[in-house]
């Protein structure tokens, strides 16, 4: 079969062939691939960033959000069947803490896990992949044409979750409301795909969304953003550190921008007793100037929270399948409005390297429903 690889460290990007691979095991479940998403993370390996090869090999399939159709199951298998739509999670556990022992590798506290299509295992930029029953996740054939924001969604649920599960431990008034986002002044800032299905979840809880980018208003992320009752602001006219005096204090700030001045600048608009989750991860090593003191007095006196999140388990897969019925039930067809362009695998080169400017979303397509 064919499969899109990287030599690590390299720009060496080609199709190779792989051996198709086969169900060894009854709790294991075998998907053909249909669409396979690019982010960020997929093109830093292209360009020779961050990556690691399978032990013993030198090459790197790469791709991690993925989305297919289940052709096989081992006999055990009762969360899926033949012909349904799933998606596989991304990361392997240490198998040695806790918290992978649990299914919860997003958690892991060695530090030793792997990630498909980008540390240590194969991706899904293939024509077939085949793992383990407890990393799938169901998506119903009415969300086909959505199932493939499901990975990316889910890491901003995971986010979301955290800083909601931490909030109702400490905050005395928490208990008092079924949802504690219901109502609360949301800023997400960094309007890219994972900033948007961020803003998604935020809206189907009833809170108040804020966007910040550094794009013109009438242009295709900010006006997405504003169909789901968001309110943009332009980070170029409204700097981060003079959000709070502008539009005022968020409880929650959902930061997806790897900029780590702006990071450290939007805590200024957090609010008392707010929660700021960062999932953009800065590059490069240049540093910067921050007022220590002060940050830390903001902290302490405002009693607030900072709080990093990455990766996803398959709960979170679970809930991002979920918001994405709950999304098409209540907005129509505009997810399926995020993504932006659609490469056969032949392209693989232009969407890993050609970065339009009305893009959200690029996928490359692998092969059509049964």
């Amino acid at each position: 079969m064919k499969a899109l690889a990287v030599v690590p460290g390299t720009t060496e990007l080609k199709i190779v062939e792989r051996t198709e691979p086969q169900i060894a095991a009854p709790d294991e479940v075998k998907v053909k691939m249909l669409r396979v998403g690019i982010c960020g993370t997929d093109r830093e390996e292209a360009a020779g960033g961050r990556s690691k090869a399978p032990e013993g090999q030198d090459e790197l399939v790469i791709g991690h959000e993925m989305f297919g159709q289940v052709v096989a199951v081992g006999e055990a298998v009762t969360r899926v069947k033949v012909g349904d739509y799933a998606v596989f999670t991304v990361r392997r556990g240490c198998g040695k803490c806790t918290a992978c022992l649990i299914n919860r590798s997003d958690m892991c506290r060695t530090g030793e896990f792997s990630e498909r299509g980008i540390w240590g295992l194969d991706g899904y930029q293939t024509e077939f992949a085949v793992d383990k029953e407890q990393y799938i996740t169901r998506v119903p054939a009415e969300l086909e044409s959505i199932g493939i924001l499901t990975e990316p969604l889910a890491v901003a649920e995971k986010a979301i979750s955290e800083a909601m599960l931490i909030q109702s431990a400490r905050l005395p008034d928490a208990a008092a409301t079924p949802d504690w986002l219901f109502g609360k002044r949301c800023l997400v800032a960094g309007l890219g795909p994972i900033g948007l299905l961020a803003s998604v979840i935020l809206a189907l809880h009833g809170a108040v969304i804020y966007g910040m980018d550094v794009v013109d208003e009438n242009t295709i992320r900010p006006q997405w953003f504003k169909t789901i009752g968001g309110q943009y602001i332009d980070g170029r006219t409204v700097t981060a550190d003079k959000v709070d005096d502008t539009i005022g204090e968020m409880d929650l700030i959902f930061e997806a921008t790897g900029v780590a001045a702006l990071e450290f600048n939007l805590l200024d608009a957090l609010a008392y007793n707010g929660v700021y989750v960062l999932t953009g991860i800065p590059g490069g090593d240049r540093p910067i100037q921050i007022d220590g003191a002060d940050l830390i007095r903001q902290l302490v006196l405002k009693n607030q929270v900072l709080v990093g999140s990455v990766n996803d388990a398959q709960g979170h897969f679970q809930m991002a399948v979920d918001d994405l019925g709950r999304a098409q039930l209540r907005w129509g067809d505009l997810l399926q409005k995020l993504i932006t362009q659609r490469h056969p695998m032949t392209d693989f080169e232009n969407a890993l390297t050609h970065h339009d400017a009305d893009e959200i979303k690029v996928v490359i397509e692998w092969g059509q429903s049964a």
